[in-house]
């Protein structure tokens, strides 16, 4: 997990809304290329699901993931 990977997961709990990319990256001030490119990891280790085509929403795993309970180790989530 880097840095980014829990910002994205934040900001889309926090919102409860489904977001694109570019939403994602003006709010946690990271390219929308980097956030797309850790979007396709989270979205592989199931913490977020893509709801429609360039749209993403976090998943019960992601949600678990934030309140500490599914620890990092237990994901494999390539880092950049």
């Amino acid at each position: 997990m880097t840095q980014a990977d829990g910002r994205i997961l934040e900001t889309l709990a926090d919102s409860d809304l489904i977001l694109s990319p570019r939403i994602l990256a003006v709010n946690t001030d990271y390219s929308r290329h980097y956030v797309s490119r850790r979007l396709g990891k989270l979205h592989d280790a199931e913490l977020v699901e893509k709801v429609d085509d360039g749209l993403y929403q976090i998943t019960r795993k992601g949600q678990d993931y934030l309140t500490g309970d599914l620890e990092a180790d237990e994901l494999q989530i390539e880092e950049e």
